[in-house]
């Protein structure tokens, strides 16, 4: 398994959580860290990706302003911590990575490895 999601669960609107996206240090070293979404009968969807060094973050509108995407590199993990959730939010998120630039980031057919995913439901 090169990478592995947790963190999602049931949140009320307005709610908070944090997933976590563990990856071997293999598929870590160097490469784009980014998060998708899919909700029951849509397409997958970018949400947030990070540079190798965590110095470049790029986030769908959607979400600009309630998420923060982040790394820790001697942990070889991703994080998107999420704030301020809407029922909308609702959706299996996936973790993935790429060495596309930055540019190609939103577009999934760039991404080599996905973790499993897990679920987040906002609702109240």
């Amino acid at each position: 398994v090169q990478l592995q999601a947790s963190g999602g669960g049931l949140v009320q609107p307005g709610g908070s959580l944090r997933l976590s996206c563990a990856a071997s240090e293999r598929t870590f070293r160097g490469n784009t860290m980014s998060w998708f979404r899919q909700a029951p009968g849509k397409e997958r969807d970018f949400v947030a990706g990070i540079n190798w060094n965590g110095g470049n973050a790029m986030y769908a509108d959607s979400v600009k302003g309630r998420y923060i995407v982040s790394k820790d590199n001697a942990k070889s993990t991703v994080y998107l911590q999420m704030n301020n959730l809407k029922p909308d939010d609702t959706a299996v998120y996936y973790c993935a990575t790429t060495w596309g630039v930055r540019s190609s980031w939103p577009d999934s057919q760039v991404y080599r490895y996905w973790g499993q995913g897990t679920q987040v439901t906002v609702s109240s």
